[in-house]
């Protein structure tokens, strides 16, 4: 099996609070969600250990994730020492934008995909945050990390996904590739 990675992230600001959509880095991560299923396990990084979480994303052979490349992998750019655009990575964002030609919710797929939705929203995490409530800001960016991998595997095993448009569910089609294993990979610690 390849290492692969879920992953997703919530920040301390928001947009308004930084000067808008194009200072990703002003934004500061709060904590960033894994699933590693190497390990079986889901684990969650603050500000503070970011390294350690670096150095898994280095050897991964996949990183998964919604909306990653344009949110999540900007906000945490800043952190490391070497560049995210390295690490082999599957936006599923991305994946649906270039089927439809837009983007669609998380939220919209995981309903008609799943049948179940995100606990809360990225502002509520960011009140989470801001209120020193760490543990509830941990178990709701760890939803989204489910609900992420099990997006992920639904796409891959059912080579679809669903989405509520309007007044009818469609489908998405979507096909998943297993990614190969990397071969002799060198890790280096990140910074911060």
């Amino acid at each position: 099996m390849a290492n692969k990675i879920v992953l997703d992230l919530e920040t301390q600001k928001e947009f308004a609070e930084v000067g808008g959509r194009s200072a990703h880095s002003k934004l500061r991560v709060s904590v960033c969600g894994i699933y590693d299923y190497e390990s079986d396990h889901y684990q969650c990084f603050d500000e503070k250990n970011l390294t350690k979480l670096g150095e898994m994303l280095q050897s991964a052979d996949l990183v998964i994730g919604y909306n990653i490349k344009q949110f999540d992998f900007q906000v945490l750019q800043p952190y490391l020492n070497f560049s995210l655009d390295t690490v082999p990575t599957l936006d599923l964002l991305e994946e649906v934008e270039k089927i439809l030609g837009h983007r669609i919710r998380l939220e919209a797929i995981a309903q008609a995909t799943l049948g179940v939705g995100k606990t809360g929203t990225g502002l509520r995490a960011i009140e989470l945050w801001k209120q020193g409530r760490l543990d509830e800001l941990k178990s709701y960016c760890l939803s989204d990390v489910k609900l992420t991998r099990e997006i992920y595997e639904f796409a891959k095993k059912n080579g679809k996904l669903l989405f509520q448009d309007f007044f009818e569910v469609r489908e998405i089609p979507l096909t998943i590739l297993e990614p190969a294993p990397r071969l002799n990979t060198i890790v280096q610690s990140s910074l911060f």
